[in-house]
């Protein structure tokens, strides 16, 4: 890869962490209720751990992007970073609606895996989408279980996540389709503890 590739790695990161992302489609909507103050700190704390998903997920395909051997998975994860952007500036917005704030370590995510999905990516393509098949997954399911931990009145973030959730199993579905390579059971393993830490540690800072 060249160096416009990499200085237009270097302003998407920018993008991504000082809140210039833009949403190509509509945010999801829903009428919603009355918020108690517990279930607006709830809801906030929730969106928050998303929101730092897509930071994620935008450093894992831009640096899967510069990496990829072929120009049709090099294509395939700048487009799924573009759709990704949607899922940013999303929560992003909600966050401010609901009187929260962003990960205050975005930076730190950001870096880890960006230097993840480097590993990834020079693995070699196949290894490459069975990361993305993986991740996607997994990022399903923690959505998933968000669907069931946001408070009943706030309709309006429910539908976003909702949302989320259908795009990211379309992502993994298309990664399989591509030819994903299946990660060792340990590989996987790690991926979830590595979540896990992160969602535990986004939820309060």
């Amino acid at each position: 890869m060249g160096l416009d590739a990499w200085i237009e790695s270097a302003d998407q990161a920018l993008r991504t962490l000082t809140g210039g992302a833009h949403a190509a489609r509509t945010a999801p909507s829903a009428d919603e209720g009355e918020l108690t103050g517990p279930e607006r700190k709830l809801s906030g704390a929730l969106l928050r751990v998303d929101h730092v998903g897509e930071v994620c997920a935008q450093a894992l395909y831009q640096a899967q992007a510069l990496t990829a051997r072929s120009v049709a998975l090099r294509a395939h994860m700048r487009r799924a970073a573009d759709e990704e952007v949607d899922h940013l500036a999303w929560t992003e917005r909600r966050l401010r609606e609901l009187g929260d704030r962003t990960s205050l370590l975005n930076p730190l995510w950001y870096a880890g895996a960006f230097g993840i999905g480097l590993a990834a990516g020079w693995a070699g393509d196949r290894w490459s989408l069975g990361f993305v098949v993986e991740t996607e997954r997994q990022v399903e399911q923690h959505l998933a279980g968000h669907l069931e931990r946001l408070p009943a009145a706030d309709a309006r973030s429910r539908a976003i996540v909702a949302q989320m959730k259908v795009d990211e199993a379309a992502h993994a579905a298309a990664a399989q389709q591509g030819g994903a390579a299946t990660l060792p059971a340990p590989v996987r393993f790690a991926m979830r503890l590595a979540a896990r830490v992160m969602t535990r540690t986004a939820h309060h800072i």
